[in-house]
Parts: C-alpha cells; structure tokens; sequence
C-alpha cells in the first residue's frame, strides 16, 4: 500500500525509450475505492520555459512497472 507522500520527489523514467518524464507533480485518486489512479507529471517546457508547457502526463498505476526509493520506472509512450 503507498499513500500519496511516499510519490514525493521520485523521478518518473520510461522504460520503453529511456527517457526521463520528469518529477511527480500530482496523483489521482478515486476516493471511494480508496486507491491512487494514476501520477501526473508536468510536459516538458517549451523554449526555455517562455510560452509554455505541453500537455501534462497522466499515467495510469497499471502503466507502474516498479517503485524505488528516488525514481519509478513505467512503460508508457508518452514522451
């Protein structure tokens, strides 16, 4: 069982192309089941941060292929 605090400051990396995501910004949860949904990771910012972010990665927990102490590691093809 995690709860939310234990995704803070874990880096997110994507085992289908090795690249980094990013850090955990946020969780979904669906509180009447009780469990977490999915973690949410912010876009890469566009030209050195002056017009924006791309759309946010939401990955869903069945996309989790294992949690460390600093970094969870998933299989997605956002990126």
């Amino acid at each position: 069982m995690y709860r939310t605090s234990d995704f803070r400051q874990k880096e997110v990396i994507n085992v289908t192309d090795g690249k980094r995501l990013g850090f955990i910004s946020d969780v979904e949860v669906n509180l009447e089941r009780g469990v977490i949904e999915a973690i949410v990771v912010p876009g890469q910012r566009r030209f050195f941060g002056l017009f924006g972010n791309e759309s946010d990665y939401v990955i869903p927990w069945g996309n989790i292929a294992k949690i460390g102490d600093d970094i969870i590691l998933v299989t997605t093809e956002a990126g």
